[in-house]
């Protein structure tokens, strides 16, 4: 810092240094600025479902609120991403999410699996993350684990920035190393996950190494079942495959019939 001159009288420059040295706390959002959060955690929420054919029926929908966002880095993402998605045949959208959250390791959607491996801590992280949607007032029986990233973005866009967030901050690494994935990939998809790094605090350097290190080594690795979440067996990390997915906050076919439009 620079010193103030002498000129300065001592009781202002005692002031002005302690002013500098005093924290600036972050101007607290607007309710436009919260209800536009909102909304853009709720599309990509939407965007980040299997592309069932209530999903690609509402596209149009989804475009128009996307082209209607103010400008912001994660609206230009998300416009990308809906430019690509509206261009595609539904059979090709299908087959390109099965392979790319399905069947791809660093790439599945579940975020316990990046911070915990097939360990017994992600089974009491799903614990947590299920507690704290009943805390909400949300029941989140859709056939999916409640660390899938579409429902912990549902979550975030009903509760807010705080709580409601903070699976997401807890997840950032797993949230990084997915977008890496994606974009490796060169998926569409990358954009979606962009547009969500946008909205998160930055990577600090440990944030950093460590996405770096998950990248290369791969989760911690632990034979246990997740039966009370209905999950089965998981497999070793070098051939993990996530749990089938199952739209969350659309109003969701069955199982088995999802099962049947993958056939």
């Amino acid at each position: 810092m620079t010193p103030l001159p002498s000129t300065v009288p001592g009781i202002v420059r005692t002031r002005v240094r302690a002013a500098l040295r005093r924290p600036v706390r972050p101007v607290p959002p607007t309710p436009e600025e919260t209800e536009q959060r909102a909304l853009l955690l709720r599309l990509m929420s939407l965007l980040l479902q299997y592309p069932d054919a209530g999903l690609t029926a509402a596209l149009p929908v989804l475009t128009a609120a996307v082209g209607a966002l103010p400008p912001s880095p994660a609206a230009g993402h998300l416009a990308g991403f809906t430019a690509w998605f509206a261009g595609q045949e539904p059979d090709a959208l299908e087959r390109h999410y099965v392979e790319t959250f399905d069947l791809r390791r660093r790439s599945g959607l579940h975020l316990t699996y990046y911070l915990h491996g097939d360990t017994r801590r992600r089974g009491m992280a799903l614990l947590t993350l299920a507690q704290r949607y009943r805390a909400a007032g949300w029941d989140t029986d859709g056939g999916e684990l409640p660390d899938h990233l579409p429902v912990v973005l549902g979550l975030a866009a009903l509760t807010g920035l705080g709580e409601g967030e903070a699976p997401l901050r807890q997840h950032r690494r797993g949230i990084e190393l997915i977008h890496r994935a994606l974009t490796d990939a060169d998926s569409p998809y990358r954009h979606v996950l962009a547009a969500l790094i946008a909205l998160l605090p930055p990577p600090t350097e440990a944030d950093l190494r460590a996405v770096a290190e998950l990248a290369a080594e791969g989760p911690p690795d632990e034979d246990v079942g997740l039966d009370p979440y209905g999950a089965g067996g998981f497999a070793p990390p070098g051939s993990f495959v996530p749990p089938g997915q199952a739209p969350p906050t659309l109003v969701p076919p069955s199982a088995a019939h999802r099962q049947e439009d993958r056939r």
